[in-house]
């Protein structure tokens, strides 16, 4: 029971507004220099800035590093997941 506790567990540190540090990230949907989108245990998950460069991810924990000067987070709805399907993310 613990042990989905850490699976579910979600949580952000930022440092300066340039470096982010992420768990519980479950999929990145798109990436470019000025917004990365993913998806956590809680749901969408949208960052925008200026040259944002993904450091390292961890598929295993669920761990991201960002860099890059960072504007905002914004989170979306919690319930929603990644969409499995092509039609999935057509639909979206």
């Amino acid at each position: 029971m613990a042990e989905e506790k850490i699976k579910k567990a979600h949580n952000i540190i930022m440092e300066s507004r340039e470096n982010l540090t992420l768990s519980g990230v479950t999929e990145v949907e798109s990436f470019d220099d000025r917004c990365i989108a993913l998806y956590t245990t809680l749901g969408e998950l949208v960052i925008k800035g200026r040259e944002l460069h993904i450091g390292s991810v961890s598929v295993e924990t669920g761990d991201m590093k960002i860099n890059g000067e960072i504007w905002s987070l914004t989170y979306g709805d919690k319930d929603k997941q990644a969409p499995s399907t092509f039609l999935g993310k057509l639909f979206r």
